[in-house]
């Protein structure tokens, strides 16, 4: 009955930590004392009464025999129980320090991670705001694609953004609306080198391509493309009949026609690559914004370099008038130099000699009122020629 508490005692600690070869060697041992303890009694059940005696001292000692196997067992079972305890304990506490150092990297990855969310939902509302200002615009947009005079009022204000980039000034290197020969009023009149102009024309017809971006279906589209094409062709025959070349009233000889959108401008290159001949052949320059910017910018840069062509030949024709004027300065000056030498050398005649000439007689004088008689002197003076210059 001990042993019995004692193993469940060993099971309750152990929980389930090598408790199989402890069971094990138990169940040997028992087996073992019962097989030797039964060899005997058939052993002693031959050898009859006489050996009775020897029987129960058998049977005594193989008890204590088992009773001291069971102490040992005990024993050996405390001590592997007692290692087994810390090492688990140590194992624990190394895992323990494991899932802490896990716990603090994964509150700092959840940190982290909060910080992300609430970034992301910063941007998300950012783009919600985004959308919503682009919703609005291509609204506003449509709108204004809508009415040919508010395309005409957006292309205009597309090309005035284009010229105050490019520092273009109103009245002096453009004017708008401005009646020509014709009668006709281009939206914009660009003024050239030597007394030069072109013209450019704004409006531009865009109906049946909204619609043919709004088209779901195909059969429709191709018609709306179709169509769109042809409005631009009428419309690039309508500006070369409006008479905005006239070479007599000093025009080059081709017009501008602005297209306010890239997309369709590369739209039109795509679908119809003869359409740009086309236009050339009606003299007939298709521009979008970009392309607009290098035309002006080179009528920018070529009436700058014209302007300072025409103010370095009146610099030359200045610079040779100064010349003129500086070898008569420079002669001017010889001379007046020729007559400082001369009346510098007049001076000094004067503040040498002739101011001797002129203390010899007062010393003379003084010398007779001291009662000196100055008769020699006067006389040898009277015997010396006089200068020239006297």
């Amino acid at each position: 009955m001990l042993f019995l508490v004692d193993i469940s005692f060993v099971n309750g600690y152990l929980d389930g930590m090598e408790i199989g070869s402890i069971i094990i060697l138990l169940v040997g041992i028992v087996l073992g004392a019962v097989i030797v303890y039964l060899a005997l009694t058939q052993r002693d059940k031959k050898l009859e009464t006489g050996k009775s005696g020897m029987k129960d001292t058998f049977a005594a000692l193989s008890m204590e025999a088992l009773a001291k196997s069971s102490d040992q067992f005990l024993k050996l079972a405390n001590e592997t129980l007692k290692g087994q305890m810390e090492k688990g304990n140590a194992n624990l506490e190394e895992k323990k320090k494991l899932i802490d150092a896990n716990l603090e990297h994964m509150a700092v990855v959840v940190e982290d991670l909060k910080k992300q969310s609430i970034l992301l939902s910063t941007q998300l509302s950012e783009s919600q705001k985004e959308t919503d200002k682009l919703r609005i615009t291509t609204e506003d947009l449509r709108n204004v694609l809508s009415s040919s005079q508010a395309r005409g009022q957006w292309g205009e204000r597309m090309v005035e953004d284009i010229l105050n980039l490019i520092g273009f000034v109103e009245n002096v290197n453009f004017v708008k609306q401005k009646q020509v020969s014709s009668g006709e009023r281009p939206d914009y009149t660009f003024y050239l080198p030597k007394d030069k102009t072109i013209n450019m024309d704004v409006k531009f017809p865009l109906t049946h391509y909204e619609r043919y971006i709004a088209s779901d279906s195909e059969i429709e589209r191709e018609h709306e493309q179709k169509m769109f094409l042809d409005d631009v062709k009428g419309h690039i025959r309508d500006v070369a009949s409006r008479g905005y070349i006239d070479p007599l009233s000093g025009t080059v000889d081709y017009v501008l026609l602005f297209i306010p959108n890239e997309s369709i401008y590369s739209f039109l290159h795509q679908t119809d690559p003869d359409l740009l001949k086309f236009a050339l052949e009606k003299r007939i320059i298709l521009c979008s914004p970009i392309t607009l910017y290098a035309v002006l910018s080179l009528i920018h840069q070529a009436v700058g370099s014209f302007a300072m062509e025409e103010k370095a030949g009146q610099i030359m024709t200045l610079l040779r008038e100064f010349e003129k004027q500086w070898l008569r300065f420079v002669a001017s000056m010889e001379k007046m130099g020729r007559s400082i030498d001369a009346t510098r050398s007049e001076f000094e005649k004067l503040t040498s000699t002739r101011t001797r000439q002129l203390e010899k007689p007062l010393t003379k004088i003084k010398e007779i009122e001291l009662g000196r008689d100055g008769s020699d002197l006067l006389s040898s003076e009277s015997d010396e020629p006089a200068s020239p210059a006297e």
